[in-house]
């Protein structure tokens, strides 16, 4: 959840000029798989869409207001983009311009945000604002 916090926070700050959206692609830690202690969720192997749906709706709980989409059940753009379990991207007209490294240890909101915030100084020219 504090990752979702912090990812939330930068939602909220660069919406106005940046797009994101939420990939929701297999669960890396079902709870009739390779189980976690420390997660904060009780979500088993998506067997149909339907599964990862609901899956789904938990996540967006977590980031209320930023658009949520699926991956397909053969998961497409989790092995398309190397995101199992999880990555931050950013995409700006079909290019990769920022590919963090992978999760759990390589996703680094910190990382983002300093994308986000030269992103921003080059956009309007200023020093980032504080949050």
């Amino acid at each position: 959840m504090a990752r979702m916090s912090a990812f939330q926070r930068l939602v909220t700050k660069y919406q106005r000029d940046v797009d994101f959206l939420i990939i929701y692609i297999e669960e890396a830690h079902p709870s009739d798989g390779w189980v976690t202690s420390d997660s904060p969720y009780t979500i088993p192997q998506h067997r149909s869409l339907e599964d990862r749906v609901s899956a789904a709706r938990v996540l967006q709980q977590g980031a209320p207001g930023c658009p949520l989409v699926l991956d397909t059940m053969a998961n497409s753009s989790s092995s398309a983009y190397g995101a199992y379990f999880e990555r931050l991207y950013v995409i700006q007209s079909g290019t990769i311009m920022y590919q963090g490294g992978r999760g759990p240890d390589g996703y680094q909101v910190s990382e983002l945000r300093t994308w986000l915030e030269r992103y921003d100084e080059q956009l309007h020219g200023t020093r980032p604002r504080q949050f």
